[in-house]
C-alpha cells in the first residue's frame, strides 16, 4: 500500500531491482547478436514494466514522486525531507557542505545515491545463486535439476531460453533475460482497483504509464523481460501479479492456448474470454511459440513431471548457495 496515507494500491506487481546492473537503455530496435547488425531484436532495455526510464537513476525519481507510491508533490518535497533528517549531515559529507543549498541539485544527488547503492555488487548482484556454483566447476546438477535445463532451453519444450538466456556470454554469466518486451496474455488480475473499471487496460509500452509509445499498436501488450533469478522466491508473477506460484506460471505457459478455461473467465454465454486483460484489437500482438500454441483440447508443450523438473532448475537460481560450506562467490 501507497501514497501520502498508505492507503492507495498500485497497477502492477514489483519488479525486482536485483541483477539490474547491465540493462541497456531503451531502443526500440536493439541489436545485440554477436555483433550482426542485421538482427532487429526489437524494442529492449530500459527500467520499469515498460521501460520508460532509461538508467537506474531515472528510475529512483519515479516511486519518490508516484501518488501511488511515496508520493510526494515534488522534488522540492523530498529535498525538504532530507534537510530535516538526520542522514543530513552525512549526504553533506558525501556531496559537499553546499547540496542542500538548491533543491535540483540536492534532488539529483539523492538519485544519485540511490544510484550508487545499487551498483553494491552484495547487495544487488552477488552470482551466489547453485547455478552460478556450476558455471564456475564448484558444483553439479542432480539429475533432476539438469533435466529442468534442457527442458529451460530446448526451443520445442519449455523454450525459456529465447528470452531468458542460460549461457555464458562474452565471458558474463547469463541475467537470465534479454530485456526485450513480450505479450504473454496473461489473465486479468480483478484485485488490481484500477482493473474494477472496465474501460482500464494496462497496456505496457503503449500506456497509460508511458505515453511517447501509444501510436504504436503493434507494441500493446508487451512487457519487459524480467531476470529469473531467485525467481523461486517470488511470491507474484508478472506485471499484474496474476498468479502467484512458480507451478501456476508454468502451467499456464503449457496450457494457455491447450486449456483456456483454466485460465480466463467464461462470459455470460459460457465462452472463454481469452486474453481477458487485452483488447480485442491487440490481441494478435501475444506471443504463440513454445510452450505456448496448440488447440483447446491438444496435448500440453509441458507435463506435470517436466514441470517439476523445470522448477527444480529455476530453484537453483536463487542466491546464497554455499559450495562445502562456503559462499559460492
Amino acid at each position: 500500500m501507497g501514497g501520502a496515507k498508505l492507503n492507495l494500491q498500485g497497477v502492477r506487481a514489483v519488479p525486482s531491482l536485483r541483477y539490474m546492473q547491465n540493462v541497456p537503455a531503451f531502443n526500440e530496435h536493439f541489436l545485440d547478436d554477436d555483433g550482426d547488425d542485421s538482427i532487429d531484436q526489437g524494442p529492449a532495455g530500459g527500467h520499469t514494466w515498460d521501460g520508460r526510464a532509461d538508467s537506474v537513476h531515472d528510475q529512483a525519481k519515479l516511486p519518490l514522486l508516484s501518488p501511488l507510491e511515496m508520493a510526494n508533490e515534488s522534488p522540492a518535497a523530498v529535498v525538504d525531507k532530507i534537510r530535516k533528517s538526520r542522514y543530513a549531515k552525512a549526504f553533506q559529507d558525501a556531496f559537499g557542505p553546499k547540496v542542500l543549498d538548491a533543491d535540483d541539485q540536492a534532488f539529483n544527488a539523492a538519485l544519485l545515491a540511490l544510484e550508487v547503492f545499487q551498483q553494491s555488487p552484495a547487495d544487488f548482484y552477488p552470482y551466489s545463486s547453485k547455478y552460478d556454483a556450476v558455471l564456475r566447476k564448484q558444483s553439479t546438477l542432480n539429475e533432476q535439476e539438469a533435466r529442468g535445463l534442457a527442458l529451460f532451453n530446448d526451443p520445442r519444450k519449455g523454450n525459456c531460453a529465447v528470452c531468458h538466456p542460460s549461457a555464458i556470454k562474452d565471458g558474463a554469466f547469463p541475467a537470465f533475460s534479454d530485456f526485450g518486451y513480450i505479450a504473454v496474455g496473461a489473465p486479468r488480475n480483478l484485485k488490481i482497483p484500477a482493473n474494477a473499471d472496465a474501460t482500464y487496460y494496462d497496456l505496457g509500452l503503449c500506456g497509460p504509464l508511458r505515453a511517447d509509445l501509444k501510436d504504436h499498436k503493434e507494441y500493446c501488450g508487451r512487457f519487459r523481460t524480467p531476470s529469473l533469478r531467485n525467481v523461486a522466491t517470488r511470491k507474484v508473477f508478472f506485471h499484474n501479479g496474476a498468479f502467484h506460484s512458480l507451478e501456476e506460471v508454468l502451467r499456464f505457459y503449457a496450457q494457455r492456448d491447450t486449456h483456456p478455461q483454466k485460465w480466463y473467465p467464461r462470459n455470460a454465454k459460457g465462452q472463454v474470454q481469452k486474453f481477458n486483460d487485452l483488447p480485442a484489437e491487440y490481441q494478435a500482438n501475444v506471443n504463440v511459440e513454445p510452450p505456448f500454441g496448440g488447440n483447446p483440447g491438444d496435448k500440453p508443450a509441458l507435463t506435470e513431471a517436466e514441470i517439476r523438473d523445470m522448477i527444480a532448475f529455476l530453484q537453483t537460481l536463487t542466491d546464497g548457495y554455499r559450495v562445502e560450506g562456503k559462499a559460492a562467490n
